[in-house]
């Protein structure tokens, strides 16, 4: 009989992030958004910074991720990405901070990384949209 669920796994270079059962997912992939369900084909994408929103017994769920990769296989969707942080766990003062330290450095962009900064502000936008409930 084909599943129902999916094990969601969020994994950093400091832990598991994440681990949960889960009956979809939505993902924000490189290419544009994907959404996964039991007994998906598989799949390995690259991931840009954003929310992860999944469905579970408890109701519609949120974590952001710094970008990484996605493989699907087997109702596992297993994610490597530098950093993840859960909607609940965000503290937006400090989401705010980090989006305007990357405008101002792309304001400049004198002697600046700018992937990096464009990087951060993707990942500060993220958090803020996750941390809002958004």
């Amino acid at each position: 009989m084909a599943g129902t669920t999916l094990k969601l796994e969020i994994i950093t270079p400091e832990k598991v992030a994440l681990s949960e059962e889960s009956t979809s997912i939505i993902i924000p992939a490189i290419d544009g958004t994907l959404g996964i369900w039991p007994n998906h084909a598989p799949l390995l994408a690259g991931l840009k910074p954003g929310s992860i929103k999944y469905k579970t017994s408890e109701g519609l769920k949120i974590i952001v991720v710094a970008g990484g990769f996605v493989e699907v296989s087997n109702n596992v969707v297993s994610i490597i990405a530098p950093a993840a942080e859960l909607s609940g766990d965000i503290d937006l003062e400090r989401a705010q901070a980090a989006k305007k330290r990357a405008l101002d450095r792309l304001a400049k962009r004198d002697g600046i990384d700018i992937a990096r900064a464009e990087a951060a502000l993707a990942r500060a936008n993220a958090r803020i949209a996750a941390g809002s409930g958004r």
